[in-house]
């Protein structure tokens, strides 16, 4: 009995978590080009879905797109990650004042959640799973704001936040969940002040690891155009 053919929405979408996860995960560097015959044979799928799914993701910042060329994992160069963490400390802040203000065991409930999952993971030794803890437990607070403008802007960012976290990795993963700890706690008691302070504290400390490490994987002589021209598989992670 023949199988049915996947919807062309469904190979999208599959083509697009695909990719996403490679680059989000870092298997995928900043500057990688993207062979669509190469990717498209590996999924399974033609170029047409394939196509769709690199437009969603140069949409959202993650894939850059030359007219007639190709495609490439955006670059993530020292100017990107600063405008990154200008508009996180300050909208992180807000996040968590408010989400401070009307906590409850709900709203508590579902933050303690990514914090055990980044303490499992710690133990484990789980990168992968700890840079997503972590950025699950930002998502969290942002959700929980109530604020639904505040989650259309934020929601975007998640993915490059997420991607940040993974490239920066070799961040002290104690630090980080104890951040995270208090910061929990001062929501638990509805400190908003508090809780704003830490959340900015908390964004702004990994700006300068951030911005070394992006130092040392950008390259200021990165052409899109040229790098498209050729199967080159862009930088080393």
């Amino acid at each position: 009995m023949n199988q049915p053919t996947p919807a062309p929405g469904s190979l999208r979408d599959l083509a697009y978590e695909a990719i996403r996860e490679r680059i989000v995960e870092g298997e995928w560097h900043p500057g990688r080009r993207i062979v669509e015959r190469d990717v498209a044979a590996e999924l399974g799928i033609s170029r047409i879905p394939l196509r769709e799914a690199l437009r969603r993701l140069h949409d959202e910042g993650l894939v850059i797109l030359v007219p007639r060329q190709g495609a490439l994992v955006s670059p993530f160069t020292p100017a990107d990650v600063s405008d990154l963490f200008d508009i996180r400390e300050y909208l992180e802040e807000l996040a968590a004042r408010r989400t401070a203000e009307r906590a409850d065991e709900s709203i508590l409930s579902r933050l303690r959640e990514p914090l055990r999952a980044a303490e499992d993971a710690r133990a484990r030794g789980d990168e992968r799973g700890l840079a997503l803890a972590n950025a699950t437990f930002h998502t969290e607070v942002v959700s929980a704001s109530g604020n639904a403008l505040l989650q259309s802007i934020m929601d975007p960012l998640a993915t490059k936040l997420r991607w940040l976290f993974r490239l920066t990795s070799v961040r002290d993963p104690g630090r980080q969940c104890a951040e995270h700890a208090q910061l929990f706690e001062a929501i638990a008691v509805r400190d908003s002040e508090k809780a704003g302070t830490l959340a900015r504290a908390h964004a702004a400390a990994g700006r300068e690891l951030s911005m070394r490490m992006a130092e040392e994987w950008s390259d200021p002589r990165f052409n899109p155009i040229t790098a498209t021209r050729t199967r080159r598989r862009g930088p080393k992670p």
